[in-house]
């Protein structure tokens, strides 16, 4: 890993934040002194998000951060996130965020490990057969936008506040649905982002799980993005379940990534 490469990881996460902020129907974006702030205004707090917009070296400098953030999540009712890059922070530090942040109803909540690769290694193993739809529709958003839902544990209606929003798959982000035995089973989405294809979204039903149906999409869509936009580079940001599918594919680890989740007011 290089710095250059934990710099693109946190702006490629910023960015694609940002997108989803401004395509959705009553998102925003603020360049705060103390945070960046990158919310959807929607139920899900994760899209809803709050970033350092610079390396801090001290509790009165993170804790800043998250009083600045709250004061702008807390009024409207939603829950958020807070994204924390580990390089962004020294060790003893780090240590401490939770505790800093448990007033303001932060959480640890996920662990993201920030990947890159410059090209995708040759599959390893046959893809499975699904039928590729792009979501440029209601029905393909709320199709991508179920399958979300039911892998974080969300209800149906939430997944499709934040993601049925046509802004959110045209341009230079597109939105791809995998059917399998006539089932929508797996999702991904595919941004460019500074002239790097980001990928985000990915999630695949419990039944077609173990079959490379999340791989197979992603590599169609990454196909895409090469032959229409030249671009062949790609950043994610991995749950540990996908870390070794991602590995496979050629991604390495360049950074990590704490998401901190504070739960509407009342909740």
């Amino acid at each position: 890993m290089s710095i250059d490469e934990i710099r693109e990881s946190n702006t490629q996460l910023h960015g694609a934040w940002r997108f989803f902020a401004r395509a959705s129907r009553a998102g925003e974006v603020l360049e705060l002194p103390e945070v960046t702030i990158a919310s959807s205004n929607v139920t899900w707090s994760m899209m809803n998000a709050a970033f350092l917009p610079s390396r801090v070296e001290t509790e009165e400098a993170l804790e800043k951060a998250a009083t600045a953030a709250a004061r702008y999540f807390v009024p409207r009712g939603r829950g958020w996130m807070l994204a924390l890059c580990e390089d962004q922070v020294p060790p003893r530090l780090r240590e401490r965020a939770e505790a800093l942040f448990s007033g303001h109803g932060l959480k640890l909540s996920m662990v993201a490990t920030g990947m890159v690769a410059e090209r995708l290694a040759s599959a390893m193993r046959p893809q499975p057969a699904l039928r590729i739809r792009r979501a440029t529709d209601s029905a393909g958003r709320c199709h991508l936008a179920d399958i979300n839902a039911h892998c974080y544990d969300m209800p149906l209606e939430v997944g499709r506040e934040a993601f049925d929003v046509p802004a959110l798959f045209s341009g230079d982000s597109r939105g791809y649905v995998g059917f399998r035995q006539d089932e929508a089973a797996s999702s991904v989405a595919v941004m460019r982002v500074d002239d790097v294809a980001y990928i985000s979204m990915v999630a695949t039903l419990p039944s077609h799980r173990q079959l490379g149906c999340a791989e197979a999409l992603m590599r169609h869509g990454l196909d895409e993005a090469r032959r229409d936009w030249g671009i062949e580079r790609t950043v994610l940001h991995a749950t540990p379940a996908g870390l070794p599918v991602y590995r496979r594919m050629g991604y390495r680890p360049v950074t990590r990534f704490h998401f901190y989740m504070a739960a509407p007011q009342g909740r």
